[in-house]
């Protein structure tokens, strides 16, 4: 009989952080049949290390964030944590998962949407609460804890969000192309949040995007995925030094790089 394991010490060094083996995905098809999403997805994420997941439209991006957040299944392959199969993985608070949409409530405030994450648990309001302002420091709003979301600019939203994602401690965190909504200038400043707050917490970050330039600035390595059925059609390396421009040469031979492989 199988048993539920907790991601150890010694399992998080392990080689792989986050290891899919031979991951595919259909979904039933309007006209009748299956729809191919992703076929033989292998794939391994060092710990502490942030990886890009990037590709066209359609080619499965957040398919295989969801597969390995464990919103979805495979139909074959397999997930691994740390060495732990996703089926046997136990500690889903240290898995921290960022949408697309911010998804704060609106009747409340930014600190009570950063609790929201806690609440599943039986840890004591005034401890969440305590955790919750916490990571609104982390992410430069302590002064806004009690501000409601109209109350806030998109950039600021997207702090609480982020925040929302961090308060479980997580040392995985998950980002579905959180910032594709923001201007070009606050998409900078989060880009420069992530890198921040990653030197603090040392987390491992999976993200997907279809903006080129931004893989280029946040990942050490990029994942580009082929056309619909998404696979693995090259994982490039980002050798640069931080912070990156996009624009200098060293950092634009990458960009070009990337796009010809779209």
């Amino acid at each position: 009989m199988d048993t539920a394991h907790h991601l150890t010490p010694d399992q998080a060094a392990d080689p792989a952080a986050i290891a899919l083996t031979g991951v595919s995905r259909s979904f039933p098809a309007a006209e009748g049949g299956a729809l191919e999403v992703l076929r033989d997805i292998d794939l391994e994420v060092p710990p502490h290390s942030i990886l890009a997941i990037l590709g066209a439209s359609g080619c499965g991006k957040s398919t295989l964030l969801n597969i390995i957040s464990g919103l979805l299944t495979p139909d074959r392959g397999e997930v691994r944590f740390g060495g732990v199969r996703q089926r046997d993985f136990a500690d889903w608070r240290s898995i921290g998962y960022l949408f697309q949409d911010d998804r704060l409530l609106p009747w409340r405030t930014a600190v009570r949407n950063v609790e929201f994450a806690l609440e599943a648990g039986r840890m004591p309001r005034p401890e969440r609460h305590t955790r919750a302002t916490d990571a609104l420091r982390l992410v430069g709003l302590d002064g806004f804890a009690e501000a409601f979301p109209y109350q806030l600019s998109g950039g600021m939203r997207s702090r609480v969000a982020l925040a929302r994602s961090l308060v479980t401690e997580p040392r995985v965190l998950l980002m579905d192309e959180p910032f594709s909504r923001l201007d070009a200038q606050t998409r900078s400043l989060m880009h420069d949040e992530v890198l921040r707050i990653h030197r603090l917490k040392h987390m491992t970050i999976v993200f997907v995007t279809h903006d080129v330039e931004e893989a280029v600035v946040l990942a050490d390595t990029v994942v580009v995925l082929a056309p619909r059925p998404g696979r693995v059609r090259e994982i490039v390396d980002i050798d640069l030094a931080r912070p990156r421009d996009p624009t200098l040469p060293e950092a634009a031979r990458y960009v070009q790089r990337l796009r010809a492989l779209i």
